[in-house]
């Protein structure tokens, strides 16, 4: 969506206005607060915005009133300016802006030539970086960039990402990430496995993992003071924000999941070296594709011997169950035991 008269057209009306670099600084605060899903912005939180960008780009500045803030939410929502969809938002007494259309955004336009070639530049310097590493990422992330702005020249698609566009909960993860990145507090409604109905959760997020293509969040439960809480996307029925305020995190997400298959982490277990046996036919597939960073492996005719350093989990459980009879636990001995029965009850089902 754009302008009427075009965004060239609508600035240059501005200029004539006699509006200065200030009012575009200004049009470009506000138009990244009202597409900003991660908080409410009330008129004084849209001011105090609007102030600070003038000031970090002329220290002089003194800023602009409520009645400046208003005429240029006016103008935004004109004919003249952009026609901006804006949203007024009821919570408690209070209004907070916000766009009906959150895709929309005063800058949206077609990726021209001059933008297509600074993003060829800039993939051309991240291509020196591929093999190297921890910049793995580089190397599905080059082909996709191309693929999506239409930098090859191809009638037809070459390559093919996976994703599930029908995936339960896919869009509570920008307002997720939104409220990690603005310290924000939510309210989660959330229905577990275990529950038949929904429950309400005061939420601060911490941090975004995604497993086995499902998405999870971690952070603080503060009404049950547990700061690892894990909500499964999928699990929620709907988020809010709220005004509490936000308590910081502490934790190495990082070094917190280096010791994990997946997000489980049982409470009470320490970390074990786990062995297994592979038969000849996976582990070429092993050796390839390790089952964790830690992994360590002896390799013969008879089979494949791997040992790794993690805390035993359900996702991990899941893992050695999935080779079905190509593998084998060697230890530890309680690990061994509940695979073993496991398998045992999936036998009685046939």
């Amino acid at each position: 969506m754009v302008p009427k008269y075009g965004n060239l057209c609508a600035l240059d009306l501005h200029y004539k206005m006699g509006v200065t670099k200030n009012a575009i600084i200004r049009y470009q605060v506000l138009d990244r607060c009202f597409r900003n899903p991660g908080r409410m912005f009330f008129w004084e939180d849209l001011l105090e915005e609007c102030n600070k960008a003038l000031m970090e780009f002329n220290p002089s500045n003194e800023g602009i009133r409520r009645r400046q803030l208003f005429d240029d939410i006016r103008f935004m929502e004109s004919e003249q300016g952009w026609s901006i969809p804006l949203g007024r938002f009821q919570y408690s007494r209070k209004v907070y802006y916000r766009y009906e259309d959150l895709s929309f955004s005063i800058s949206n336009q077609p990726l021209n030539d001059a933008e297509a070639e600074q993003i060829k530049s800039a993939l051309q310097i991240f291509t020196r970086f591929k093999g190297t590493p921890q910049f793995e990422w580089v190397n599905e992330m080059i082909p996709m960039l191309e693929s999506r702005f239409g930098l090859i020249d191809r009638k037809n698609e070459v390559i093919r990402f996976e994703s599930n566009v029908d995936l339960k909960g896919i869009e509570f993860l920008m307002p997720l990430f939104n409220a990690i990145i603005n310290e924000r507090v939510l309210i989660a409604n959330y229905k577990d496995f275990k529950s038949s109905i929904y429950y309400q959760i005061t939420f601060h997020p911490y941090y975004l993992k995604q497993y086995n293509n499902r998405w999870f969040v971690f952070g603080l439960n503060s009404d049950k003071l547990v700061p690892n809480w894990n909500l499964a996307l999928d699990r929620i029925e709907s988020l809010s924000e709220t005004r509490l305020k936000y308590i910081p995190s502490e934790t190495d997400w990082e070094e917190y999941f280096y010791d994990l298959i997946g997000v489980t982490r049982p409470e009470g277990i320490g970390i074990k070296e786990v062995a297994l046996r592979f038969s000849p036919e996976v582990a070429p597939y092993v050796i390839t594709k390790p089952l964790h960073p830690s992994q360590k492996f002896k390799n013969d005719p008879s089979g494949l011997e791997v040992r790794i350093n993690v805390i035993p989990n359900f996702e991990l459980e899941r893992l050695v169950l999935s080779f079905g009879e190509q593998v084998r636990v060697i230890s530890p001995q309680d690990f061994c035991e509940r695979i073993s029965q496991r398998l045992k009850s999936a036998g009685h089902l046939y």
